[in-house]
């Protein structure tokens, strides 16, 4: 039975939703457009308020026919939020709506030239800083092959949330395998796509609520067990509206990614034709960060995992089992604490400066300083100077004294602060997320991997 507290929460949520419409945050984060073309669009995320954006930029990529939401969820469980809020410069490349009109474009239109645009858009407005890749799903394969086929690339480091490698590992994929090669690539999804001129969007979303259709079927009791708790009921909705948003996949693309993924496993093997050249993983130099949701039902940890080996050429790679499915490792409750926190140590340990997220805080704690130093000081200085003078009246020598000596007393005081301050950034403790580069998150799979 539900305890009183609980029905008047759940009352009270129940009123929200129906005189509100809902419960969740969905403004979007402020943002300005840098650049354009076909198929691109380039965001910068405005700094916010009283918070100082400094360090490398950082660089989201979406994934072809899922809205560029995913990465702007919703407020409190939003991945721009968390960057923009930590002062980190925040970029997002997505594709708009796709057309019949693009049924021709293929997968060597975003790997050789909209992400790599992108990546150089972003670095000269960030000041010529190299940038930090953020891939989720197919934007994590975009990104790899991005780097790969563009040494040049001025590339900080590259992480990749959720991007299957080994299809053979999908247990969605790898029992319909055998039946796609029977028909030889003139089959009825063949056919269908060409005439369609790609994945029409309501497939699309069918096909992405097919992969948690037991999350789908135990909705409504999952909603009616949970009135109370706000929270999950928003993100609920944030996740409806992101599923409603979904696109269509051109044409060629979607055929590319028929024949040389899901049946073809090309990738598997470490490199893909693209246009009329062959792109190797490992070519990849910048350090690699990977991510496997421990219940992906698109992409599954081995699926995930199968990326680890081929990426031989990279500084570092680092593999990480994280809580939550397909989108829920992104953007999940769950990934504040665990998916956020390891990109947050992964771009600050790759940064050509200290940690941009630590600087608005060392800012505020310095000016914290020097505002409340005189109040506190300023007192006790004086202090003895006040009754000084009731022992020797004419004691205008000692006050200036006094005076004199205060600022050489505050100075010491200023740095003091700092030089404390300084060692629980650099150094966290053992129980903190990313002290411990070998185990996270209780999975043996989750493991820190240096060439």
């Amino acid at each position: 039975m539900p305890k009183p507290d609980q029905l008047v929460a759940a009352a009270g949520n129940v009123a929200h939703v129906a005189l509100y419409g809902g419960l969740a945050d969905l403004r979007p984060m402020p943002r300005t457009l840098i650049d354009e073309g076909t198929l691109r669009e380039v965001y910068h995320y405005r700094p916010a308020v009283n918070v100082r954006s400094t360090g490398d930029p950082v660089l989201l990529v979406t994934p072809l026919a899922a809205p560029a939401i995913c990465f702007d969820l919703r407020r409190g469980c939003s991945v721009v939020q968390h960057f923009v809020e930590a002062g980190r410069p925040t970029y997002l490349v997505e594709y708009g709506n796709v057309s019949f009109r693009d049924r021709n474009l293929g997968l060597e239109h975003w790997v050789e030239e909209v992400v790599p645009t992108a990546i150089r858009e972003v670095s000269a407005h960030a000041g010529g800083r190299p940038v930090h890749v953020v891939g989720w799903s197919l934007g994590g394969i975009f990104a790899m092959l991005a780097a790969a086929d563009g040494p040049d690339l001025p590339i900080a480091s590259l992480s990749v949330v959720g991007s299957p490698v080994d299809v053979t590992k999908v247990p969605l994929v790898a029992p319909l395998r055998p039946l796609l090669d029977l028909t030889r690539g003139h089959g009825l999804i063949t056919r269908t796509y060409r005439a369609l001129g790609g994945a029409p969007t309501p497939l699309v979303r069918w096909a992405f609520q097919l992969t948690s259709v037991q999350k789908l079927v135990t909705k409504p009791i999952a909603i009616a067990t949970h009135l109370d708790d706000a929270d999950f009921l928003a993100q609920i909705e944030a996740v409806d509206r992101f599923t409603a948003q979904m696109t269509a996949y051109p044409g060629r693309s979607f055929g590319q990614l028929y024949h040389r993924f899901a049946k073809g496993n090309a990738l598997a093997t470490g490199s893909l034709r693209v246009s009329e050249h062959e792109v190797s993983l490992a070519d990849i130099t910048a350090p690699v960060l990977v991510f496997g949701g421990s219940t992906d039902g698109i992409a599954p940890v081995a699926a995930v995992k199968a990326v680890v080996p081929l990426l031989s050429g990279s500084r570092e790679v680092r593999f990480e089992i994280v809580p939550g499915g397909h989108l829920g490792m992104l953007t999940g409750r769950a990934a504040r604490g665990t998916t956020w926190q390891v990109l947050d140590e992964w771009i600050d340990q790759w940064s050509s400066e200290a940690s941009p997220a630590a600087a608005p805080t060392k800012a505020v704690t310095k000016k914290a300083v020097t505002k409340k130093a005189p109040s506190k000081k300023a007192p006790s200085k004086k202090a003895p100077a006040k009754k000084a003078p009731t022992k020797n009246a004419p004691a205008n020598k000692v006050a200036r004294k006094a005076a004199k000596k205060a600022p050489a007393t505050k100075a010491p005081s200023k740095k003091a602060p700092a030089a404390q301050a300084a060692p629980p950034e650099t150094a966290p403790t053992p129980d903190a997320i990313g002290a411990n580069r070998t185990r996270r998150y209780g999975s043996g799979s989750s493991r820190a991997l240096s060439r």
